[in-house]
């Protein structure tokens, strides 16, 4: 039976995945609000983008499942956008905040 892939493998991959307007990953960004990993390495991220019209959002979440994708045992990726709760600049990591000069 393969390894269970752990959600921080699925994180580690998920900071590869960067919004185009901003030079911060999607993780440090605030923009992942849930990952869960089933017993057969099926993985699900519930994520949002820094607003509702982002017209790069579908491109953001396709590179969110392929980079998932890469991840070793992975069988089947679920990406669910969500704006409820909306993001806010609150989301973004400590050391983000620090990169970007706020």
């Amino acid at each position: 039976m393969a390894e269970l892939v752990s959600q921080e493998e699925v994180y580690e991959a998920l900071r590869t995945v960067y919004d185009p307007e901003i030079p911060v990953n999607v993780v440090d960004l605030g923009l992942i609000y849930d990952v869960q990993v089933s017993d057969d390495n099926d993985v699900f991220v519930q994520m949002t983008l820094t607003f509702p019209g982002c017209g790069m959002g579908p491109h953001i979440a396709q590179q969110a499942e392929w980079a998932i994708q890469d991840v070793e045992g992975v069988e089947d990726v679920q990406i669910e956008l969500t704006f409820d709760p909306p993001w806010s600049p609150d989301l973004i990591s400590d050391e983000a905040r620090s990169s970007l000069g706020i």
